[in-house]
């Protein structure tokens, strides 16, 4: 069915028939806006973010219910960063005139599925016509007790670095699709449908762990310097201590030069976070209660020092490219 048959508002409904009622949405789709409530004590996070066709996805490579269930999981991951606990989404569709009403009842069925599984309702939002690409905007909404606030802002010399997961998954995957590869099913699911790390942002966060975090959208060296321009510090990784996968490795066998695109690549969603080196141990205990790996991979130095990897020799060198920028082509 073509979207003019249904229209705006038919197709408004179909959604808000779609979604159940939620705790904490006083009143939902229908009106002006959003009414929703706070627990006291408790601050609210809000975060929003854009995917627009051919510059954070290509639909020939997409399948629209994964494309929905990446729509939300790319918000809720800020959510995860600051330690909060992921409550309402807010979504605006720009959509070209030749999508089909079956496509997007896909794209609402991913995203729905998604919120769901982080707890997260949808509570509003808006559709127009896009006279090009298809482009998506979610605003999210959390919330986080006020002591249990992670910022990027709080890494001190001395203090571990540690990421959960796996780096450069997700940037593999888009290497071999540009390339006209096609890329297994591991790295297929890390790209097209990552996991937002909800669990484990907030059981840091309540253990009072972490000295700050970060979820890594944009590359390990970009994000990480992130928090160190935030904490005014310096940072040395190592780059043998990089968590790979096992796909990860054998693309490396063949290709030593892919290992820029562990310490660069973006959209592996993993959190990102600097730790006191007398609570390693309780942390220890943390990632086997989640069973995730959590991987030392650095230390937080002086300001003056800068950003330092040190490569598989133990050679100390300034990463080129630091990560994706919008703004700045070929970084």
């Amino acid at each position: 069915m073509r979207l003019s048959q249904l229209g705006e508002f038919g197709f408004i409904e179909r959604i808000r028939q779609a979604v159940s009622p939620a705790e904490g949405i006083v009143l939902g789709i229908g009106d002006d806006c959003a009414a929703t409530t706070l627990a006291s004590g408790e601050l609210q996070l809000t975060t929003t973010d854009l995917l627009i066709e051919d510059i954070h996805f290509r639909r020939p490579w997409s399948d629209m219910k994964l494309l929905g269930r990446k729509s939300v999981a790319v918000n809720v991951s800020d959510i995860a960063a600051m330690g909060g606990a992921p409550r309402h989404l807010y979504l605006a569709l720009g959509i070209p005139e030749e999508m089909t009403v079956e496509e997007l009842d896909n794209f609402m069925a991913g995203f729905l599925e998604a919120a769901g599984e982080y707890g997260a309702a949808l509570a509003g939002g808006d559709t127009c016509r896009s006279p090009g690409p298809l482009i998506i905007s979610v605003t999210a909404e959390g919330a986080v007790p006020e002591r249990e606030l992670v910022r990027r802002a709080g890494a001190r010399e001395g203090d571990v670095i540690y990421v959960s997961g796996t780096l450069g998954d997700s940037a593999l995957a888009l290497h071999l699709l540009s390339a006209g590869e096609t890329p297994d099913s591991f790295l297929c699911r890390r790209h097209h449908d990552p996991a937002a790390r909800t669990q484990l942002g907030r059981a840091l966060a309540s253990s009072g762990i972490p000295s700050s975090m970060i979820d890594l959208s944009d590359g390990l060296v970009a994000d990480l310097g992130h928090i160190l321009s935030a904490s005014e510090a310096g940072a040395r990784v190592e780059e043998e201590a990089l968590p790979l996968s096992d796909s990860f490795r054998r693309a490396l066998e063949k290709d030593s030069e892919l290992i820029t695109l562990a310490l660069s690549g973006g959209e592996d969603y993993e959190l990102l976070f600097t730790v006191p080196s007398g609570r390693e141990t309780a942390l220890a205990s943390l990632g086997q209660s989640l069973s995730l790996p959590l991987t030392r991979v650095g230390t937080v130095t002086a300001a003056a020092e800068g950003l330092l990897v040190m490569d598989r020799r133990g050679r100390p060198y300034r990463p080129g490219k630091t990560g994706f920028n919008h703004f700045s082509p070929g970084v």
